[in-house]
């Protein structure tokens, strides 16, 4: 996945821009988010939902011990070639 670049404009332009920004967001994906600056510095930042749902439920998984943890045992499993072909998982459903 390719890294979001986050655009930045000062709060009186994103007053203007509010509502136009979810079409900005659809025709450049890219884009991320805005950052929202007041005198220089990043006060807000604007982002699409589907970006902002992505982000809280990856930071809702990364405070999860329990999924977490089993995530690691999975990539150590994949890493050491603990794995099952899709027949043996497709016969294993059947059971």
């Amino acid at each position: 996945m390719e890294f979001m670049k986050m655009k930045a404009i000062p709060i009186i332009q994103a007053r203007k821009m509010l509502t136009s920004l979810p079409e900005e967001f659809a025709r450049e994906p890219q884009t991320g988010a805005v950052a929202v600056t007041r005198r220089g510095k990043p006060v807000l930042a604007v982002m699409s939902w589907d970006l902002y749902e992505a982000i809280s439920e990856t930071l809702e998984i990364m405070g999860d011990k329990e999924l977490m943890a089993a995530l690691a045992k999975s990539v150590k499993d994949i890493e050491s070639g603990k794995t099952l072909s899709s027949a043996q998982v497709a016969r294993l459903a059947r059971l």
